[in-house]
């Protein structure tokens, strides 16, 4: 009996002593992250004067794709939309929201990989090895979010928004507004296009399967509609719409994956 008492006890102290060390790695993390989203948030304050001055090209600029470097063309507008501020403070806090959002951006690959760090003692040695792939992955997953945000949906949605209904209404986008609505809606994109990286990863750890996947097809397209209405920054149903079909088209493009390729088959052959 004092040998089963002592081995309880000995359970409850490894018990208490796993979940302060899981704690403990729980900190670092946290503050690892918080330092590297600081040392983005100096260097994109630094710049905040340009990045918005790229934020204003959706709404005072025409795109256009071409097969030729740079790829992407940008003509101005002849009507040239300005942003406006009502309170002495709203352009220096925004300066500060852009530095912060952006500086967040910008540190992605760190963070990812912080958050890999923190899961890792949990996963089994087979599931570990897809650490730098998953952020390698993950980063470029992000980074063509944000750019798809970028290059298609802002220069869809603002000029939509602004002209809407418009003919007897004059335009006064404050600037704290419009910083909220683009560097959110990028956020959010590249987050979201993060989806068919996370299925096939599931997939590799066996977690999912691509029966369930299909079977699930179904609620996948509503579901779709309810993230796209939680991550668009206005609650209209036009950006809701062009939110949602990305998502859900991400869905599919995560079944093809798992379809693809093998279970064992490393991230790297994606």
């Amino acid at each position: 009996m004092r040998k089963l008492s002592r081995s309880v006890v000995d359970n409850a102290e490894e018990n208490k002593m796993s979940f302060w060390s899981h704690l403990d790695e729980l900190r670092k993390r946290i503050v690892n992250a918080a330092i590297a989203i600081g040392i983005g948030f100096v260097i994109c304050f630094a710049w905040s004067e340009e990045i918005l001055g790229l934020l204003l090209l959706p709404m005072n600029a025409t795109i256009a794709f071409s097969l030729r470097f740079p790829f992407v063309a940008f003509t101005p507008n002849e009507a040239v939309q300005t942003l406006h501020f009502t309170s002495l403070t709203e352009p220096f806090m925004s300066h500060l929201k852009i530095g912060f959002i952006a500086g967040i951006m910008l540190m992605i690959p760190v963070l990812l990989r912080q958050v890999w760090l923190f899961i890792a003692p949990g996963l089994l040695p087979h599931e570990r090895k897809y650490a730098g792939q998953f952020v390698f992955w993950a980063t470029v997953f992000f980074a063509v979010g944000v750019l798809f945000c970028f290059l298609v949906l802002l220069p869809i949605a603002v000029p939509f928004l602004i002209s809407y209904k418009a003919e007897h209404l004059t335009a006064i986008i404050k600037i704290g507004d419009y910083i909220d609505f683009t560097l959110k809606f990028m956020l959010a994109t590249g987050a979201v296009f993060e989806l068919p990286l996370i299925m096939i990863l599931l997939g590799r750890m066996g977690i999912i399967n691509v029966d369930s996947l299909t079977k699930f097809r179904k609620y996948a397209f509503l579901i779709a509609f309810i993230i796209g209405g939680l991550v668009t920054p206005t609650p209209d149903a036009f950006n809701m719409t062009i939110m949602s079909i990305p998502i859900y088209l991400l869905y599919e493009l995560g079944i093809l994956g798992r379809k693809k390729r093998d279970p064992e088959t490393s991230l790297t052959e994606i």
